[in-house]
């Protein structure tokens, strides 16, 4: 790897933080940036340093670093109802990237990657959130409301990002890969 591709790497795990600590909380699962850097990761740095990077972030957390959504940390982290949104962030920063990787750079291209990568966030998380709540806490929810928890208050939030990700992506990419 090259001291370029080292820093953007560790720049987005870092940016992972802040958009961990730029919350607002609601009864169950929090409103956070995440998703939208996560996007921004795949989008600017491909699948395989996009994906690293959203690595680094989950490994900091596990270890016992403070960066998930309010201050949580450690192992334990992973019986959380909301870690399935944590791995969704990796997968979906991979996938934006390979969805990505072989186009042009333009709007279009970048909206449906993002979005796609979107998807997969959502679907890690919902998912994770249900057999988390209905197997391990035992407090049984079904899937139509851990989807109006988990994908209603938050689904308009993450695609108005996703443009602005894309437009950023748009204007940054050509920079990035000179």
């Amino acid at each position: 790897m090259k001291t370029r591709d080292i820093t953007l790497t560790a720049l987005f795990a870092a940016l992972m933080v802040v958009g961990a600590y730029l919350s607002i909380p609601t009864p169950l699962v929090p409103l956070t940036f995440q998703a939208f850097f996560a996007c921004l990761a795949g989008a600017l740095l491909g699948a395989k340093l996009g994906a690293l990077s959203q690595i680094i972030y989950i490994l900091l957390g596990l270890i016992g670093i403070p960066v998930f959504q309010g201050g949580k940390a450690g192992p334990t982290t992973i019986v959380h109802p909301t870690f399935g949104y944590i791995l969704g962030f990796a997968v979906g920063a991979y996938l934006i990237g390979k969805l990505i990787e072989n186009r042009r750079a333009t709007f279009k291209n970048l909206s449906i990657g993002i979005i796609s990568g979107l998807i997969i966030m959502y679907a890690f998380g919902t998912i994770y959130f249900y057999f988390i709540m209905n197997f391990y806490m035992k407090n049984p929810m079904g899937i139509m409301k851990v989807i109006k928890v988990c994908v209603a208050p938050f689904i308009i939030k993450d695609i108005l990002l996703s443009g602005v990700a894309a437009a950023i992506a748009k204007k940054v990419l050509p920079a990035i890969k000179k």
